[in-house]
């Protein structure tokens, strides 16, 4: 009997993994079709269905009449829980089939998917679903002549519009909140990586989320993310992807209706290591910030900023540590590293294997496995001296390349983790409590990791500062401020 992880692989062989769009009172049909081709050896796993204009005015249309009902809005946050709740318990029991489809679509090892994905993506829902009656309005302090209610209420329309690096993870970041909040929401995922979201919506209907607070459209930018960008009746578009996408985003709202507008657009993240790090311990942890995912990861830790003390024995403790990251066909258990996501993408990683530095020494990796499914594998691979003044040191590569550069005191350290346009995250490695204190007040990111590499769990924000996004925040109570607006009701006792 076939595992849910070997259905989609073998549906994926057949080409039989399709999306569309999930609009009540809307075909299902589109005009036009995307072959939906897989990193990993480029087969034809599927098609997805490419949203018009047209489609875009019948979601938020749908949403708007969803939201103005109060099928779902006026539901008492109890009862949004206790769909929530139906909604995780479904996730559950399909979360190996979700993953295999984020494995074929995405190119992630399935070990990931499995591993990390899916249960963090299963957290995130159920942790917002037990917040969404724990959230309390105020009374203002006034005297006897007045009563004032400070009270929180949904937004309206949420567009949210994902990246293709976590699809199902960033999906739940979004969605979760801004549901439990009392919103509809309008799902927009990358053209390249719709399949789990289009199951995702699939079984939040069937747990009884509304179909119109709950909507899938699908397609490409140009044709659905700047019609919701530009939509007069959305109000408020949630975005991650790059700084590039971001700013479009952000004039979408300013000549149209002004919606509010959330951006994580990516980053540049140090890992800083002080001389009396124990580097044994450090090493996993440094690996893993520079190459989980294929380094297709926002807070990937892409700088190695190190004490010149230590840099020649870091050098060699990662080389060996490197040993254990298979690179290959992400369906196999034993795989870390997978391909990159399109052919794009694939050459402008590449790039940078060709110009890293004019001062560079390749110290690991610098291969492409031509020789493995899509040709789009790239070895984890390290660069020695790189220079602030270098595009590998600048520039956000999104794939397995780790750029090392030198320092000699604390606060040039701290110039160099700073030396970006980005702020999302950083770690730092060292056992002085006091320095560790001092260095991360001073590092200009959303988040930063002691003695490791972490995002931090869902109980802790997450989100940038500079070109890495502001209007708010991913995870943590704070994700639900923005999804939220904040109204004062005064009564005056005559």
């Amino acid at each position: 009997m076939s595992t849910q992880k070997e259905t989609v692989f073998e549906l994926a062989r057949a080409g039989k993994l399709h999306a569309s769009h999930l609009i009540p009172g809307h075909p299902t049909t589109a005009s036009a079709l995307l072959e939906n081709i897989s990193p990993i050896d480029l087969t034809v796993i599927g098609t997805i269905a490419v949203g018009q204009a047209s489609d875009v005015q019948a979601a938020v249309s749908a949403a708007r009449t969803s939201f103005e009902s109060g099928e779902w809005a006026e539901l008492s946050p109890a009862d949004r829980k206790k769909v929530m709740l139906k909604w995780v318990a479904l996730l559950e029991q399909h979360a190996e089939e979700l993953a295999a489809l984020d494995c074929v679509d995405a190119g992630k090892p399935i070990t990931e998917c499995l591993n990390t994905d899916m249960p963090a993506t299963i957290d995130t829902f159920s942790w917002y679903a037990e917040a969404a009656d724990k959230c309390f309005g105020r009374i203002s302090p006034t005297g006897s002549e007045a009563l004032g209610l400070i009270t929180k209420e949904p937004i309206g329309v949420v567009a949210a519009v994902l990246p293709w690096n976590f699809p199902a993870q960033m999906y739940a970041w979004k969605v979760a909140p801004a549901l439990v909040c009392g919103n509809s929401v309008i799902v927009k995922p990358s053209e390249l990586t719709s399949l789990s979201a289009y199951r995702m919506t699939q079984l939040a209907h069937q747990a009884g989320i509304p179909e119109g607070a709950l909507i899938l459209i699908t397609g490409t930018g140009e044709e659905v993310g700047e019609p919701l960008g530009r939509h007069e009746d959305v109000d408020i578009v949630s975005f991650t992807g790059s700084t590039e996408v971001g700013r479009l985003f952000l004039k979408y709202s300013a000549e149209s209706n002004l919606k509010e507008v959330v951006l994580e657009c990516g980053g540049k993240s140090p890992q800083v290591v002080f001389e009396d790090t124990l580097l044994d311990e450090a090493v996993p942890s440094i690996l893993a910030a520079a190459f989980w995912n294929m380094s297709e990861n926002c807070s990937c830790g892409s700088r190695l900023i190190v004490h010149s003390s230590l840099k020649d024995t870091l050098l060699h403790k990662l080389k060996q540590g490197l040993d254990s990251w298979k690179v290959g066909l992400p369906t196999d258990p034993d795989v870390s590293i997978g391909p990159m996501v399109e052919k794009a993408h694939f050459e402008k990683v590449a790039s940078f294997l060709q110009n890293p530095g004019e001062n560079a020494k390749l110290v690991h990796g610098g291969h492409i496995h031509s020789d493995l499914g899509s040709g789009w594998y790239i070895e984890p691979t390290i660069f020695d001296h790189i220079t602030p003044q270098d595009r590998l040191f600048q520039e956000e590569v999104f794939g397995p390349i780790l750029a090392v550069t030198t320092f000699e005191t604390e606060e040039q350290a701290i110039a160099l983790a700073n030396d970006t346009q980005y702020g999302l995250a950083a770690s730092i490695y060292t056992l002085d409590v006091r320095r560790a204190q001092r260095v991360s007040r001073k590092i200009k990111a959303g988040t930063v990791s002691v003695n490791g590499f972490s995002e931090g769990d869902i109980t802790a924000p997450f989100g940038g500062f500079k070109l890495s996004g502001f209007g708010g925040k991913d995870k943590g109570m704070e994700a639900l401020d923005q999804y939220q607006q904040t109204k004062a009701i005064w009564y005056v006792n005559q």
